[in-house]
């Protein structure tokens, strides 16, 4: 299943100055305890941990469980010295993974 994910970075980033990242990724987060309308148990499928490098470097990461709704919006601060990578990563049950990356350019 493809994934479609949202992320929102300010237009200008001056170095040294916090800054909001805004993200979410389209995701029905089942929590398994949930029938169809057969009767049938619907699987358990949640986005479980969510991760964002700069350059390669840990900068954020979360947790999910079953408490969350679908689609998770994620929002965070974070400060860089410099222009890089930023890459989002989304995994989950049933061999969920979605990645995005976006140029950060600090001013």
């Amino acid at each position: 299943m493809a994934a479609r994910a949202v992320i929102h970075l300010p237009a200008r980033i001056t170095a040294g100055q916090a800054f909001e990242v805004r993200a979410t990724v389209a995701h029905a987060m089942e929590t398994g305890y949930r029938n169809d309308d057969a009767g049938q148990r619907l699987p358990r499928d949640l986005v479980r941990r969510f991760e964002c490098r700069l350059d390669g470097e840990l900068v954020f990461s979360a947790d999910l469980f079953a408490a969350v709704s679908a689609n998770p919006y994620l929002s965070f601060w974070l400060q860089a010295a410099k222009s890089g990578e930023l890459s989002f990563l989304w995994q989950g049950d049933q061999g969920f993974e979605h990645r995005e990356v976006r140029a950060l350019t600090v001013a």
